[in-house]
């Protein structure tokens, strides 16, 4: 078993690293040996058409676990599973998904796996 050394704190306010893409931002931060990305999608974001052209994959290969904060996101997975993440929902996500922002709203989720690589040119 690790025991933690010190405790640390960070903010989205200042991220290491943010990455934007149509119609999203990505910000990164690091604590504890991870990165926690916190991603704010806009209303007509959809993986296949802004994210795919950079990732270069069929569908999304990233597995996420993730907090939705804000927005409601439509996930559907390879095998034709489909389901709305909401405020408050945790999901996690096995590679292989493809997913959209629906409605007017921004849909701002905190991911604790799987944004590493996010948006980043193969």
């Amino acid at each position: 078993m690790q025991v933690m050394q010190m405790a640390e704190r960070v903010s989205f306010e200042k991220p290491d690293e943010v990455r934007e893409f149509p119609k999203g931002r990505l910000e990164l931060v690091k604590i504890g040996g991870a990165t926690v990305g916190r991603v704010t999608l806009q209303p007509g974001w959809r993986w296949a058409t802004c994210v795919q052209p950079i990732a270069k994959t069929k569908s999304c290969e990233a597995a996420h676990f993730q907090y939705h904060v804000a927005g409601v996101l439509r996930i559907r997975m390879d095998d034709g599973t489909e389901f709305d993440c909401r405020p408050g929902d945790v999901s996690l996500l096995p590679s292989g998904h493809d997913a959209w922002v629906v409605g007017d709203v921004d849909a701002v989720i905190v991911d604790f796996q799987g944004m590493v690589d996010y948006a980043r040119e193969r």
